[in-house]
């Protein structure tokens, strides 16, 4: 009888530990199923700010209204070619933003006031919000995209940057298109 017990007692502390192994294993796996939220998003609320918006699209007509260069576009389909998923869309746009912030607002800083002191730090927000934003694709065809960008504009001179600042709203746009989701909260915001 007491053989028996043993026996069943080791049995009952087999299966328990059977058991407390499936509920950690279940655990585990219904925590690698939860989605991971994509750095490569920013909440919609960051395009929906009025003065924002307004204070955007004012600086880029008044750099437009000094633009001459009116056969080149930056900010448009050729940027995306070969780029199809969304998370690589927003990437180039970060790669883009940031090359245009560093590069060209920056310097330009003390033009087109009010405005551009209250752009760029809002711009600088946003590039600082995606700067987790990674792929672990091939990304070639970005890379490209962007070095074309930089080229262009770097081949049209001082009428380049006046074209950056003049697209801002073309990039506003972008964002909020290829980096936020319909319906997304602010929960998501990194």
């Amino acid at each position: 009888m007491a053989a028996r017990q043993k026996s069943m007692s080791s049995s009952l502390m087999g299966t328990l530990a059977a058991s407390c192994l499936l509920v950690m294993a279940l655990w585990v796996q219904r925590e690698a199923a939860v989605p991971i939220v994509s750095h490569c998003s920013l909440d919609r609320a960051n395009f929906q700010q009025p003065y924002i918006t307004n204070r955007t699209f004012t600086l880029a007509q008044e750099a437009s209204l000094a633009d001459n260069n009116t056969d080149v576009r930056l900010i448009g389909t050729k940027l995306f070619q070969g780029v199809n998923q969304m998370t690589e869309r927003c990437y180039t746009l970060k790669q883009v933003l940031n090359f245009i912030l560093e590069e060209m607002l920056l310097p330009q800083s003390n033009r087109f006031k009010p405005y551009m002191q209250e752009v760029v730090p809002f711009l600088a927000r946003l590039n600082k919000k995606l700067g987790q934003c990674h792929i672990e694709c091939d990304n070639q065809n970005i890379q490209r995209n962007v070095q074309n960008l930089k080229d262009t504009v770097k081949k049209l001179g001082e009428s380049g940057e006046i074209k950056v600042i003049g697209e801002l709203n073309l990039l506003f746009m972008a964002l909020k298109n290829e980096c936020t989701r319909p319906g997304q909260s602010s929960e998501m915001d990194n």
